[in-house]
């Protein structure tokens, strides 16, 4: 019979990268947030006892618990707890609505929830809502609930529950943010994620000695795919609290903590860069500046050129369903191949086809397709979503691209936004982009809504700069100077807002269905 010890050893799952940085750096610092700092050693140990405290409560290797946390500690600790107990930790979106929540919880069959006090009442009101969510966890100093997360570790014994994982078992299921439907739950593997760190760690050149700081939240795969590399190296990670960003108290905390690496979006890095207090970052040991999440405007990599010289400016582009990154544009290319999110990272083989699957010619657009060992294992007990996702052999990221003669890739807007208007393709990303340049613009969507002669024609929902009043005349005629005939909008309608979900993206779905009928 098999030493279970030794096949454990042998497998390459998540809890042994926390395993192994704790048995090489047992007193090194694994996390810092706010006050709080716990070493590899603490950090492992306390996620062997919140898988016993599942064990104990009846959590069986296969069971979903979902997490509705901000960015903190305990939510580092529970996502190697719940594996280490051979259970699938259910990351949950902080910012949504209880029946958003109920939606999920039901979804995934999560028998629990771990959350936040401040969370409460929406985790109370989407657990009612979930027949199979049997208790609930509350974190929190201030909580005084019976199943605070505090007792709940003290009451477990410190030793994991006997069970052996495999690279293929679920590490995580990730809900989608569900701008075209209901979220659907990406079954994320171990062997997904490890593939997707030790890519990762490659790509960036990451190292033990770092220090790294994320300016996503952990419910997301962004958030996920940076924290892994750092724990698998044993180097030192530093939690951005979530929430309202604050651009002081980011730099502060990249002073304080002498950080190498760090992630955030284009706007945050707008933000920290106005600061005068971040021109001399890099001189305290900032060595990469990774953007990713949304297209960075070239005012913005020039400004992070000019406040971090010397700095590695990395774009980084990806998706859930690949484990995170899966492209990036690094070094000097920044800027010379602007607008490019880059090549393929190590491990990730790409195709870019049309509607018959068949290669495209270089500079032409069509869907960017993937293989590797990044690729999800599918949705969650959704086999025809999966089916179309797989359709070909390929996982079909439903982004559009092109890619020019070196092999440098170019998003141009996502396959469900396109419109077709009289035969012709017209790329929603390609049309807001031209509107933003107008200095009474704060805010662009554009849509397709029926036309009696093209079928399908633009429509453009623009919120107004502050204190401006554009018209729908000014600004067709401001897209005539960039935009050709059919590419420009039929109308152009102003709202005081753009709807969004939970995770900030524009909800395309709603607006067309809200402009349907409105006649151009």
């Amino acid at each position: 019979m098999p030493d279970r010890a030794l096949e454990r050893a042998r497998r390459l799952v998540l809890p042994a990268m926390l395993a192994s940085s704790a048995h090489r750096v047992p007193r090194k610092t694994a996390l810092l947030y706010g006050e709080h700092r716990l070493c590899y050693s603490a950090l492992s140990a306390r996620a062997v006892r919140f898988a016993a405290a599942l064990a104990g409560r009846g959590v069986r290797p296969g069971c979903r618990v979902a997490l509705m946390l901000h960015n903190g500690i305990e939510i580092v600790e529970a996502f190697f707890g719940c594996q280490l107990a051979g259970a699938i930790p259910v990351p949950v979106n902080f910012r949504l609505t209880s029946d958003e929540v109920g939606f999920i919880l039901s979804d995934a069959r999560a028998v629990g929830i771990v959350h936040g006090t401040e969370l409460t009442q929406v985790a109370v009101l989407a657990a009612a809502a979930a027949p199979m969510v049997r208790w609930r966890i509350e974190v929190g100093a201030e909580s005084q609930a019976p199943d605070s997360y505090e007792r709940f570790l003290a009451a477990a014994r410190p030793a994991p529950p006997d069970v052996l994982l495999s690279e293929d078992d679920i590490a995580f299921l990730i809900y989608t943010s569900g701008t075209t439907g209901r979220p659907k739950g990406a079954m994320i593997t171990h062997r997904n994620l490890y593939a997707s760190t030790v890519s990762w760690v490659h790509e960036v050149g990451a190292r033990h000695e770092d220090v790294w700081l994320s300016g996503q939240p952990l419910f997301h795969i962004g958030g996920i795919n940076g924290l892994l590399p750092f724990i698998y190296l044993g180097a030192t990670i530093v939690l951005n609290p979530t929430g309202n960003f604050d651009p002081r108290l980011t730099i502060a905390l990249m002073k304080e903590h002498r950080v190498t690496r760090c992630v955030f979006v284009p706007t945050q890095w707008q933000d920290i860069c106005r600061r005068p207090e971040a021109t001399d970052l890099a001189s305290v040991g900032l060595r990469t500046a990774l953007w990713g999440g949304s297209a960075a405007p070239r005012e913005t990599l020039e400004l992070m050129e000019r406040t971090f010289v010397g700095v590695d400016i990395v774009s980084a582009f990806g998706q859930t369903e690949m484990s995170g990154t899966t492209a990036m544009l690094k070094g000097d290319d920044s800027l010379r191949k602007l607008g490019s999110v880059g090549k393929p990272v190590i491990g990730v083989d790409i195709r870019i086809v049309d509607e018959a699957g068949s290669d495209v010619a270089v500079g032409e657009v069509g869907e960017l397709v993937y293989r590797g060992p990044m690729a999800m294992a599918g949705y969650h007990e959704n086999r025809a979503a999966t089916e179309e996702a797989f359709a070909g052999g390929w996982l079909h990221s439903g982004d559009l691209l092109h890619e020019d003669d070196e092999g440098f890739l170019y998003v141009v807007d996502r396959k469900k936004d396109m419109i077709i208007s009289g035969g012709e393709n017209i790329y929603p990303a390609e049309v807001e982009r031209a509107l933003l340049a107008h200095p009474d613009v704060a805010e662009v969507a554009v849509v397709g809504v029926p036309h009696p002669r093209w079928v399908e024609t633009p429509l453009a929902v623009v919120v107004a700069a502050a204190g401006t009043v554009p018209t729908e005349a000014a600004l067709i005629a401001h897209c005539r100077t960039t935009l050709t005939s059919f590419k420009r909008p039929s109308a152009v309608v102003f709202e005081s807002s753009l709807p969004r979900n939970a995770a900030g993206k524009v909800l395309k779905r709603e607006l067309r269905q809200r402009y349907e009928c409105h006649l151009v």
